[in-house]
This record gives C-alpha cells, structure tokens and sequence, in this order.
C-alpha cells in the first residue's frame, strides 16, 4: 500500500480516483474529456442546453427525449468481432442524462449542430387545467 511519502507526485490524482469513489471517478471522466459538461439556460417558456462537442458532427450524436428528462450520449461506430465476423455496437464513450425541472412538448423540440456546438431547444408542454371528472354511481 503506498504512503503520502512514496506517491510519485505526478500520479497522486491517480492514486486518489483508485479508492473507488464515485465522485472522484466522475471528476477523472470530465478531466479525460469523456463527459463532455453542459450549460442550461432556463426562461419562462423553454430550456436551452448548449454542450461543446468539439470535433464531432451531428452523426456522432445521439439524442433521446424522456418525458421529464434527456439523454446525450456519443454513438461509437459499430465493431467487428474478430472471432464471429459480425458487426457490434460498441458502448458510447459519454453519455449525459439530464433531468428536466418541467414536461417538454416533444413535437416542438429542437436540436442543432454549429461549428461543434449541440444546441438543443425543449419548449415547455402546455399545461393541462384543472380538470374535473365526474362520478360515476
């Protein structure tokens, strides 16, 4: 077991993300570049989420609406398997799930992909009214 004293001073980030603690694997993911960070800007009628996915296309990216959440995530190229010959999806490298403080209307949302920035618009569903329902004897 390494000491303060005998941890080379270059690695002692590594040392310390080992312990199995996931806060600290969750920072080592953002420094590696693999979790990819996202600004979130709210207002009356939508949210906007712009994330830096320098390099990337619109291609590389793949985009799930949940009622109250969504999903980022990097879509890696499929595989070949040496042994079989067939093709596999590999696992993304990053993958972003973002909960959402209100219900999107899914028809109306909006993605775009500009000089490697994902800007994606979630306008917020129409609010149901109050809604009586009548008792049946």
């Amino acid at each position: 077991m390494n000491t303060l004293l005998n941890i080379d001073p270059l690695n002692i980030f590594d040392e310390l993300f080992d312990t199995g603690n996931l806060a600290f694997r969750r920072m080592r993911e953002r420094a590696a570049g693999r979790f990819p960070p996202v600004n979130v800007y709210l207002d009356d009628n939508a949210i906007i989420l712009d994330m830096e996915l320098p390099g990337k296309t619109a291609q590389d990216v793949e985009l799930t609406l949940e009622p109250q959440a969504v999903v980022i995530a990097d879509r890696p190229a499929a595989t070949n398997n040496a042994e079989t010959g067939k093709a596999e999806a590999a696992r993304p490298a990053w993958s972003r799930r973002l909960e959402l403080p209100f219900r999107v209307n899914a028809e109306k949302a909006n993605a775009k992909f500009t000089n490697g920035i994902l800007r994606v618009e979630l306008p917020k569903a129409e609010a149901t009214g109050v809604r009586h329902i009548a008792i049946q004897d």
